[in-house]
C-alpha cells in the first residue's frame, strides 16, 4: 500500500474524530459549569484518596503546564483541594473534597451514558477492532517517539 497518498486521508480524519469527540463530551460538560479538563480532573480523583500533581498528569490528558491552573480553578469551585503528603514533603496530594465527590458520583454515570450513545450503532466486535487499531497507533507512535527514530532526517537517510 503507498502510506503517502493514504496517510493524508487517515490523518484528516483522525484530526476530526477527535475535535468531534471532545466537542460532543464538552456539551455535556458544560451543563456542569465545568470545561473538559476540569471534568477530567474530577473523574481521574473520583474514588481515589488523592494523587500528586505529577501521578494525575500523567493519568489525564492535560499537560503540565496546564494542570496548575485547572487545579486553582477547580479550588476556587471547591471542587478539589491540595494537602501536604505524609510520604514527601516536597510534593502535594491534590483529592476531591465532599463536595467535589458528590459532583463525581452524581454525573460520572450520566456522562458514561452520555459517552456511550456514540457507540450505539457499533457491534462488540466492531468496538474491539477498533479498540486494538487504536492500541496499536498508539504504540506505534510511541515506539518511534521514545526511539527517537522519528525525525525527517532518519527518513531521508535510510
Amino acid at each position: 500500500m503507498n502510506s503517502t497518498s493514504t496517510f493524508p486521508t487517515v490523518l484528516r480524519e483522525l484530526l476530526r474524530t477527535h475535535q468531534a469527540f471532545l466537542a460532543y463530551a464538552a456539551s455535556h460538560v458544560h451543563t456542569l459549569d465545568l470545561t473538559l479538563p476540569q471534568y477530567d480532573i474530577i473523574i481521574t480523583l473520583g474514588d481515589t484518596p488523592g494523587m500528586t500533581f505529577k501521578k494525575l498528569g500523567e493519568k489525564t490528558l492535560i499537560t503540565k503546564g496546564t494542570l496548575t491552573g485547572v487545579i486553582s480553578r477547580l479550588e476556587d469551585k471547591g471542587l478539589v483541594q491540595r494537602v501536604a503528603s505524609e510520604t514527601d514533603g516536597r510534593s502535594q496530594i491534590v483529592r476531591l473534597t465532599a463536595a467535589g465527590e458528590d459532583v463525581y458520583k452524581r454525573t460520572f454515570p450520566e456522562h458514561l451514558v452520555f459517552i456511550n450513545r456514540i457507540f450505539d450503532d457499533y457491534s462488540p466486535e466492531d468496538i474491539v477492532n477498533l479498540g486494538d487499531t487504536l492500541r496499536r497507533l498508539h504504540d506505534a507512535v510511541t515506539a518511534l517517539r521514545s526511539s527517537g527514530s522519528g525525525t525527517l532526517t532518519d527518513e531521508t537517510n535510510e
